[in-house]
This record gives structure tokens, C-alpha cells and sequence, in this order.
């Protein structure tokens, strides 16, 4: 028997109480909230005087990850990361998760250890507890499901539908790196399956590669906002393109916007990438998505407060509704109505 038929038969025999067991073996409670964690029915939360925010989101093999090239300790933080940025974009704090499984038999014991010890790295991280989930046979691969939950007072609370015209649209950190990453992971296993004797040519894109396997939820920005006494009036996380959550903000505020190009900078290794595959950095900005960071509006009246933060840009306003949403390019040549072109998974 083959060395991988024997992890596959272990994996079998442990059984799907043994794994849970087995994986969340190292889940510590660190919140109080967390009455009762892994091991009953259901787990227990406590939240007085609070506000409770909960997300799920669902990665699919073949759809949304290819583990050709995506590491499963990587795809286990990532599967967190994902959900905790949801709850950043309430302005809530991340309390805990569950993780559900859908597994094939492809799958060894060892390669789900990998998956979980991203996992536990991302719980720790993000200082949440892992409290439940499910698992199940697959036939074709392997599906994940997180769900988070938060929490916040009433008054921390930010919606999508709070922004007003004249308010300030903003944005932490920088746009377009996890989309250049996928392009650069894709164009690699291409030229490798086609010629298994070529190496991948990654060096020099820690960055953008960083940006698509490993991304961070910007969990900091509670405690920044925090400190500079100021308070988005909306919020969104980037994780379908900032075409697509400007929309989301205008469509949920009733409000239109101006998004200026001039406004947008961008890392060094997203200019190299999107010189060498021939398109402008802005297109992966607006329709890549999966940056997950922070797009915000705040009062005209913050703008001294933000204006000078490292990690906050002010890349446009929010406008009556009538006027629509629209990006304005450099030195104001042109108007260009936005369009919610990031990734849609029922599109065919």
C-alpha cells in the first residue's frame, strides 16, 4: 500500500467525531464571551448590553482557490482572514468561529492538519475563538465555510447606508495587489503545465503573492478610527472590487459619487506586474477585488483627521444621487460611470 493510501486510510479510520477531535484540539478560549465552545450541541455566546454581527462565507475548489498553487496552511488563514474582514467592516470586534468541511478522499490526514494549522495561525492572529462546524464526505474536491461572529455597541455599529452627499470617501492600505498575484500564480502554473522542467518565476512579487495567499483583515482600523476620534459614517470591505463596493455604498445610502484616478497610487510590484501583462494598475483596482481592505466615507468636517494618516486615502466624495457614480480620470479629462465589474460566481 502506498504511503498515501495509508494517510488516506488513517483519515478514515479517525471518523468525523475523531477529526473534530482531532483538529480543534488546539482551539483555547480567549474571550469571555465564549460560555461554551467545541463539544455540545451548540456553542454557547454571551453578549449583554451588546450587538452581535455574524458572516459566513463559503470557498469552493475549482471556483475559488486551485491548490496546484495555493498552499492549504495559506488557504486555512485566508478562509479566516476573509470572514474577519466582514466584521472589521461593521467597525465590530471579531469574538468567534466555526468551521464547516466538505472533504474528499483525496485528502490525507496530514493535508488536513496543514489546512488547520492556518487556521489556528489566523485564530490567533485575529484573537478569536474556534467554537464549532460540521464535516462531510466531498465528491469533488474540498469546500470550507467560515462563519464569524462579533461584536459591537449599538453606537459603533457602521452600515453600508450612513454616507451623505459631500462626505468623504476613503480607503485604507493599497488596491489591486491580490488580483495581480492570481494573474502572476495563473500565468506560472500555465507555463508549467505545459513544460513541467520550467521553475516558477516569482521572485520579486512577495508582495502581490502575499496579497492573494496570505491577505490580512484590517482589523487595526477599530483601534485607528478609535484614536483619531473619528467615526465612518459607512463602510464596506473590498472584496469584490472598488467598482463594485462604491456601488454597494451609493445603492444602500441612496447617494452617487466621484472617484478621482489621481487619488489612487498603487505598490510598486502591482505597476511591474500590470505593465508586463499589458493593463493599466487602475483596471485592477476597480474589478479584481480580493484586497479586503477598508472602503469607507467620513464627514467633509474629518477631512484634517484622515487626511495625513499613513494608512487612509482620500480618493473621492459622495454626491446626490441623480448625479450617479463616477470615476473622474487624471487631470479631469473624462467622466466614466462606474460598473460593477469585480467577480460573480453565478455568472457563466
Amino acid at each position: 500500500m502506498t504511503e498515501e493510501r495509508t494517510k488516506s486510510s488513517e483519515l478514515a479510520e479517525l471518523g468525523e467525531f475523531g477529526l473534530i477531535k482531532r483538529v480543534t484540539a488546539q482551539a483555547k478560549i480567549k474571550n469571555g464571551s465564549t460560555l461554551t465552545g467545541v463539544g455540545d450541541d451548540c456553542a454557547v455566546l454571551s453578549y449583554p448590553d451588546k450587538r452581535v454581527v455574524v458572516t459566513t462565507d463559503l470557498l469552493t475548489e475549482g471556483v475559488h482557490f486551485n491548490l496546484v498553487y495555493v498552499p492549504l496552511k495559506h488557504l486555512g488563514y485566508k478562509a479566516v482572514s476573509v470572514n474577519i474582514s466582514d466584521i472589521c467592516a461593521m467597525n465590530a470586534i471579531p469574538r468567534q468561529i466555526t468551521v464547516s468541511l466538505a472533504i474528499s478522499s483525496k485528502f490525507t490526514l496530514t493535508a488536513i492538519d496543514e489546512l488547520y494549522e492556518g487556521i489556528h495561525l489566523a485564530c490567533a492572529h485575529y484573537g478569536v475563538d474556534l467554537v464549532g462546524g460540521d464535516t462531510t464526505s466531498s465528491l469533488t474536491g474540498l469546500t470550507i465555510s467560515v462563519t464569524a461572529i462579533g461584536e459591537a455597541t449599538a453606537d459603533e455599529l457602521v452600515y453600508r447606508s450612513g454616507a451623505k452627499p459631500t462626505d468623504l470617501l476613503c480607503v485604507t492600505g493599497d488596491l489591486g495587489g491580490a488580483y495581480l498575484g492570481l494573474q502572476l500564480l495563473e500565468r506560472e502554473n500555465e507555463l508549467f503545465r505545459l513544460n513541467p522542467t520550467v521553475q516558477p518565476q516569482l521572485s520579486g512579487y512577495d508582495y502581490i503573492l502575499g496579497r492573494q495567499l496570505k491577505p490580512e483583515a484590517r482589523i487595526d482600523m477599530r483601534e485607528i478610527f478609535s484614536t483619531l476620534g473619528v467615526k465612518p459614517t459607512s463602510m464596506i470591505d473590498i472584496s469584490d472590487g472598488l467598482s463594485s463596493e462604491i456601488l454597494h455604498l451609493c445603492e444602500n445610502s441612496g447617494v452617487g459619487c466621484r472617484l478621482y484616478e489621481e487619488r489612487l497610487s498603487f505598490d510598486p510590484q502591482v505597476q511591474k506586474m500590470a505593465e508586463e501583462i499589458g493593463i493599466n494598475p487602475l483596471v485592477a483596482a476597480l474589478n479584481g477585488g480580493e484586497d479586503y481592505e477598508l472602503l469607507f466615507t467620513v464627514a467633509v468636517n474629518e477631512h484634517d483627521k484622515v487626511r495625513n494618516h499613513p494608512d487612509i486615502t482620500v480618493i473621492g466624495h459622495m454626491t446626490a444621487k441623480e448625479e450617479g457614480a463616477l470615476l473622474i480620470t487624471t487631470g479631469g479629462h473624462q467622466e466614466i460611470p462606474l460598473q460593477a465589474q469585480g467577480w460573480n460566481p453565478l455568472k457563466k
